[in-house]
């Protein structure tokens, strides 16, 4: 996995390792973007007839297919056997989602529509989750998927410990962010309520927003029944770990009209990655700890088990606290430049939509660099 950086942005792109780029100049890149815009909209090989004719440019046919030439031979473009035009090779996507991302924006019209919609369901985060994979995919006219928010670790809120008969006890437990567990409890003596909701709130105090391996250390407590309470908190702790992404999905018959999805081994890759993600999942994780929208291109090792797809994803909630994972799935021959603000209008308007939840408007994550703007971060519009 190769880390990308700009400034104060980070993207990834999964890539094997790639010598050395020559400078392309400003007609080469020009050319190269135009192939790429063409191949966009109509997955056909570009050839440079077509490109002089439908943009009027201004050099011959025989000057942009010397240059198509130069740009095959450094990797950038191939061509098919059966064709004279050329297409993106992957590199040629990974220079231009690193160079020549055009400035693009989702149009307010769209963005008013899709915040009338929210804000017409109930205020439950679950059917936030689901509407935003369902938005994303409409809007993108890919798949989509969203995780509901979570800590990047379990961490302990708050605890009432409620006697239910003379040797039996109800553990309510609260994490941060929200969720709720609850834990039957054996007791071998008899125990008042008050009793036990002083040991509550000594519990409270000393647990207050640590997880489960800082529990771990702490010194043991002197009674038998507040130490048992607490070791059955941290292992609640540990297991709320190791529980796997809470996955939305949305889309995925807009992805299967591709015509890189023709052929049905391909077409079957890509439903069991989309309907059990396991093999993306380390991507997934990846994507929550790094602020601004990300664009993920899998390429060679190690993932070269997967499809030709790429990632546009990004993190949504609050930093360091809750969060959750939006984007889209599709193959690479992509419109960036709308999938990209589409993804970073979401992640906006989710976190604010989980903050006022939460009542913590206040902590909002800080707007992530806007790649249709970033002049590290191009691509032809479409």
């Amino acid at each position: 996995m190769q880390v990308l950086r700009h400034a104060s942005s980070i993207y990834l792109t999964m890539t094997s390792t790639e010598p050395s780029a020559p400078t392309l100049s400003t007609r080469q890149q020009a050319i190269f973007g135009l192939v790429v815009r063409e191949f966009t909209h109509s997955a056909e090989p570009v050839g440079s007839l077509h490109l002089v004719q439908k943009y009027q440019l201004e050099i011959s046919s025989a000057t942009v297919r010397s240059e198509m030439k130069k740009l095959e031979e450094w990797g950038y473009l191939t061509h098919p056997h059966t064709s004279a035009g050329r297409i993106p090779t992957h590199k040629g996507y990974r220079f231009f989602v690193q160079h020549l991302l055009p400035e693009t924006s989702l149009p307010a019209t769209v963005q008013h529509t899709i915040r009338h919609q929210f804000y017409q369901v109930q205020q439950e985060l679950d059917q936030w989750v689901r509407l935003a994979a369902n938005v994303l995919a409409r809007t993108s006219h890919s798949a989509a998927i969203t995780t509901v928010p979570r800590p990047s670790q379990a961490q302990f809120k708050h605890t009432e410990l409620i006697s239910l008969q003379p040797r039996a006890l109800l553990m309510v437990l609260v994490l941060a962010g929200g969720t709720v567990r609850q834990q039957l409890l054996a007791l071998d003596d008899t125990w008042s309520q008050d009793e036990l909701s002083r040991m509550s709130e000594s519990i409270n105090k000393r647990l207050l927003s640590l997880d489960w391996q800082q529990i771990s250390v702490l010194e043991p407590e002197s009674d038998s029944l507040e130490r048992k309470v607490v070791d059955m908190i941290g292992d609640i702790l540990y297991h709320e770990d190791q529980r796997h992404e809470q996955i939305y999905r949305d889309g995925l018959t807009n992805v299967l009209q591709s015509p890189e999805f023709a052929d049905h081994s391909t077409a079957r890759r890509f439903i069991e990655l989309f309907e059990e993600p396991t093999s993306i999942a380390p991507i997934i994780q990846e994507a929550r700890h790094i602020a601004g929208v990300q664009v993920i291109i899998v390429g060679d090792s190690p993932y070269d088990d997967l499809p030709d797809i790429s990632l546009v994803l990004s993190r949504y909630g609050q930093p360091h606290q809750t969060a959750g994972i939006l984007g889209i799935i599709g193959p690479i021959r992509m419109p960036y430049g709308r999938t990209i603000s589409t993804v970073r209008f979401m992640s906006q308007l989710m976190s604010t939509l989980t903050a006022t939840l939460y009542g913590e408007l206040e902590a909002l994550e800080a707007p992530g660099p806007d790649l249709s703007t970033d002049p590290s971060y191009r691509y032809p519009a479409t």
